[in-house]
Formats: structure tokens, sequence, C-alpha cells
């Protein structure tokens, strides 16, 4: 097993000097819109490639976000300014398009499922925000009904409602937020989360900056509370990596997703411990393929490629691509 910070990254896509990706040996199109779209169409066709090399239909990921178009841009707007909770760092949005622009990418790409993280930064957010993903979701079939969750009175009735209108994944964002993932009024929301079997994303890593509550002990006390509670821990668990895979080692419904994990970008300020790449060979039925899509500064492409330069094998990369999720969530 190569340490993937020296491992091969496999065959090359030619590149810009943005980072996007254009036909082998053909101008981009002419134009700025052209050429946007010479980038699309170029990087879906790499994408679908590394799929068929892998004999999968296609993949499936855990970790896009799709939101209130207003919410989203102010989202936007924060990483513009290179924000305290993204850790300083210059972090250009690479899909930086419409709604419609986007899911239609994702579908090039051969995205089978994907989500609508959101996520609420002070209560009195979530109910609306669920009422916005039901409606996307029943527009958008390929879209996995997401909903989420903010530690205020009455978080269990709104989380039960959710559950009941046909939600299959939550997102909890404990940085943004600044909750304490145990704190005493989400235990109802994990309890009947867990008796449903419904997986819940959840950012409580400490990259790419540490939150009040962001770290691998809250949720250990949740875990001990609700031991059935499907958490899958966002971007491997960064940078608290070992420790959220001790977690998962420990707990058989705990997963993890790859969310910017072994990435260029990531591995400069964060990287993955190598010694620890044995441990993630093991959990293969438990790492997910998430990607942040639209809000990555690199191509969609450069995820799948970071996961095949740790040289754990097809069998794995399939697995995590696809076949975890696909059985996961019935698709």
């Amino acid at each position: 097993m190569n340490d993937h910070r020296t491992a091969p990254a496999g065959p090359a896509e030619p590149a810009s000097a943005h980072g996007h990706l254009h036909p082998a040996g053909t101008p981009a199109p002419s134009g700025a819109a052209g050429a946007e779209a010479g980038v699309s169409t170029a990087e879906a066709a790499a994408v679908r490639r590394f799929t068929e090399r892998l004999g999968l239909p296609g993949l499936v990921d855990v970790h896009t976000h799709f939101m209130p178009e207003r919410v989203l841009h102010k989202v936007w707007d924060y990483f513009d300014t290179n924000g305290p909770l993204i850790g300083g760092l210059e972090w250009p949005i690479t899909y930086r398009k419409e709604e419609a622009e986007r899911t239609a990418l994702l579908r090039e790409f051969g995205v089978r499922a994907f989500t609508s993280m959101l996520y609420p930064h002070k209560p009195s957010m979530a109910t609306w925000l669920n009422a916005w993903a039901a409606d996307f979701a029943g527009r958008t079939p390929d879209c996995l009904h997401t909903a989420t969750l903010f530690p205020e009175p009455g978080v269990e009735t709104y989380v039960g409602e959710a559950v009941a209108a046909g939600a299959r994944v939550f997102k909890a964002h404990v940085q943004v937020g600044a909750y304490d993932p145990a704190d005493e009024l989400l235990d109802p929301a994990w309890g009947l989360l867990a008796d449903a079997g419904t997986p819940v994303v959840i950012h409580c890593g400490s990259g790419p900056a540490p939150g009040k509550h962001t770290g691998p002990e809250s949720i250990a006390r949740v875990l001990a509370r609700h031991p059935r509670l499907r958490l899958i821990v966002a971007h491997m668990g960064m940078p608290e990596y070992e420790e959220f895979l001790g977690l998962a080692e420990r707990y058989e419904e705990v997963r993890l997703d790859t969310t910017m994990a072994f990435t260029d970008f990531t591995e400069q300020f964060m990287p993955f411990p190598g010694r620890a790449l044995p441990r993630v060979a093991d959990l293969g039925d438990r790492i997910l393929l998430g990607s942040d899509f639209p809000n990555i500064p690199y191509p969609y492409l450069h995820q799948l490629h970071a996961l095949e330069r740790l040289d754990l094998g097809p069998e794995w990369l399939r697995a995590v691509c696809h076949d975890n999720a696909a059985r996961l969530f019935g698709v």
C-alpha cells in the first residue's frame, strides 16, 4: 500500500491554468460562456470515464449542497471574504452556477443520487429550510429528500414531521450552528432518528477551523446514548481523523464521508495521516463518497482522483463511490 501523499494520481486530465478541464487536443470554445460549456462537457466526460473504468452505473454523492438561492449566495459571500469558519483560506467556488445548471451538471457527471445539505445557524430556521428541501426533493427526483435540525424547543416535533414526510437523510452542522450535539434538547430527536434508521450527515470535526463544540468528545456522548444512530461523519472528521475512525470502529452504524479529504487542497493544511490508511481500508463498507459540490475550490474530478490514488484497490473504490451509499439509501 502506497502512502497517498506519494502515490501517483493516475491518468491526468488536461487542465487550464485555473484548474478547469479542457478536451485533450482541442481548443476551448470561443467566448466566456462557450469556454465554460466546454470545460463542463470535458469534465463530465472525464468523470464518466472514471465510473466506466470501475464498472459502476454512476456515483452516489451524499454531501452536495442545495438550499434556497438567497441562502446559498450568502454562503458564497462568506467564502469570498475568507471568513474565520473556513480558516481564513482562499476558497474560490468552482461551480458558482444557478440551481438548474448545478443539477444538470451532476447528472452529466453521472451522479445517480445526491443530497441537498442545508443547515440553520440559529433557532427558528430549520422548519422553513425543511419545507424548502421537501419542495426541492419533490421537483428533483434524484435528490435524496434532506432535512435539518437545531437544538431548540419543538425540534423532536419537526424532525418527526420531516421523517413522516419522507426525509431520507438529515444534515447537522455543529461548527456553523455553534451548538453541542449532546445538548439535551436534541436527545429526543436523535432517538427518533435512530429508531427510524435515518442517516445524519454531521459536520462535527474541527476543520477547516475549530468551533466551540467540534471534535469527537460530544459525538461520543451522543453515541453512548444512541448507539444505533446512523451518523455519517463529514470530511472524514478532519482533522481528528483517527478519533472519528475509532468511533466508526466502535459503533457499527457510524460512517464517514470523503468530502474534501485526501485532496491536494486539504492536504496542504490538514493532511490525512498515512498510518491510518489501513483503518480506512478495513472500514471500506462504511466510507461514502462526499464532495461538497458546488462549494469546492477545485474540479469535482479531483476528489475522485484523490480517492483513487490512495491505492486501496478497485473494490474499495467501487464501494465508496457507489455501492455503500446505494445500499444505505436503497437507490
